[in-house]
């Protein structure tokens, strides 16, 4: 059989290696003192290093592309007082300087026995007056009663219940009228007007005067009319307005009885010139049943300056 050669010994030439072969196997390295083995770097290890080397890079970056804080500084406010007046007050002052006279002191007053005299006034408390009881007043008079003395005196006479009254006497009037009417009037009415007609109007009217307006009754048709006359004193005065007349229509058309209802001036005479105009108008009378009637009647008058 051949046998393999031996292998020579040869020494690394590397410095701090040693290195020794053995036949058939491969010869191991040993490290030399403290020299750490070489090792070859993996594909992990490379990608961990360049992680920490790019996030390194970029806060490197932002921290000098980052904006430098603003900081502000707040000053206090300072208020000027002004109008400040500055008081000089005077400091404390100095020790008294010693006497160089080198003088005994007075002997001092003698004391005496007692209470020593006040100069201060002392006011006195007013003295305790009892208060002065008031005399009692006098009861009043007793007010005296005044007695009349009762007296008899006239009354009417009142009708007792029971007692029979005489019959009064019988009479062609019946009334203070003269005549057989019964009314104030004269004639044979019943009624203070004058007539046969039963009425105190003229003719046969009932009632206690003129008719008025209504009630059956034909009212007066004016026939003429006369306007009043202006005074000269009214005319100075240039008075207008409307006079308001409550005239009776006699049973012949003519006016009777006028008063005034509404003066307008009783002063410079319009209200009598108003009276007069009215007195000469002239009317139809009213009727009452196809008889001529007294009829009370208003009439306006109106005086106006032209």
């Amino acid at each position: 059989m051949s046998q393999t050669p031996p292998l020579p010994d040869v020494t690394n030439q590397t410095a701090g290696h040693l290195q020794v072969r053995f036949e058939d196997r491969h010869p191991p390295e040993v490290p030399f003192l403290f020299e750490q083995p070489q090792k070859r770097m993996g594909p992990a290890m490379i990608f961990s290093l360049a992680g920490h080397i790019v996030a390194f890079v970029v806060i490197v970056l932002m921290i000098h592309y980052s904006p430098e804080p603003t900081t502000t500084e707040t000053q206090p406010e300072v208020t000027t007082i002004r109008d400040i007046v500055w008081l000089n007050e005077p400091g404390p002052g100095g020790g008294g300087g010693g006497g160089g006279n080198q003088m005994k002191e007075p002997p001092r007053k003698a004391e005496l026995p007692g209470k020593d005299k006040i100069t201060v006034p002392v006011q006195k408390p007013p003295e305790f007056q009892a208060p002065k009881e008031k005399p009692p007043e006098e009861p009043p008079a007793p007010v005296q009663e005044l007695n009349i003395p009762a007296k008899t005196m006239g009354a009417a006479t009142d009708t007792l219940p029971g007692v029979v009254e005489g019959t009064s006497t019988s009479s062609l009037s019946q009334g203070p009228g003269t005549g057989g009417g019964s009314g104030t009037g004269n004639g044979t009415g019943i009624g203070p007007g004058n007539g046969s007609g039963l009425g105190p109007g003229w003719g046969g009217g009932f009632g206690g005067g003129a008719y008025r307006p209504g009630s059956g009754i034909d009212l007066p048709v004016v026939l003429k009319e006369v306007k009043p006359q202006y005074t000269a004193e009214a005319m100075r005065a240039k008075i207008q307005g409307v006079v308001v007349l409550e005239c009776i229509i006699l049973p012949d058309g003519t006016v009777g009885e006028v008063r005034v209802l509404r003066s307008l001036d009783p002063v410079y005479g319009l209200d009598q010139e108003a009276m007069k105009a009215a007195r000469l108008w002239r009317f139809v009378p009213g009727k009452r049943q196809g008889q001529p009637v007294p009829v009370l009647v208003s009439i306006e008058l109106t005086f106006t300056l032209r």
